[in-house]
Formats: C-alpha cells, structure tokens, sequence
C-alpha cells in the first residue's frame, strides 16, 4: 500500500537502503588487519610495541585512534521518508 505520492513498495525499498548503508559503514569499520605498522600513519609517532602486540594490524597511536573514534561517534540518521511527523523532533 502506498501512501500520498509513493508508489507500492517505495517504503519498503527506504528501509532496505537504509539497512545497506548501514551495513556498508559498519563493514567498513571492521578493526585493523595485516600487519602492525611501526609509525603512526597519521602523525608519524612511533606506535609503542606493546600497543602493536595487543592490536594485531593497528595503523595508528593512541591519540590519533582516541580523535578518530570520537570525530566518528555522532552520526545522525538519515531521513530517508520526509514524512512531516518524522522531521518533527
């Protein structure tokens, strides 16, 4: 059943593409693989030996990681519907 200007299955198809976005972002924050690297791809510290022994393919030293994971952590949602009580919060 379609509503207003949609056609049928126009929902469904959203909530499948959001589902694939999501997927694909998560996929591509899977954790470190390969080998560890011996300087900081980011500011080129030395990455510490025990931190290479604990984190098999780490690419980055701590605070580099540390600024990453937060600058990441706010994501909002994507709105893919436009419904108008959705864009009401």
């Amino acid at each position: 059943m379609a509503g207003g200007w949609t056609r049928d299955g126009a929902v469904s198809e959203q909530i499948e593409a959001s589902i694939a976005d999501e997927l694909a972002r998560l996929k591509s924050r899977r954790g470190p693989v390969g080998e560890s690297a011996k300087y900081c791809i980011e500011c080129e510290e030395e990455i510490p030996q025990r931190r290479r022994e604990a984190v098999p393919g780490v690419k980055m030293c701590v605070s580099c990681q540390e600024g990453r994971d937060s600058a990441d952590n706010f994501r909002g949602g994507i709105n893919r519907r436009g419904s108008k009580g959705s864009q009401m919060k």
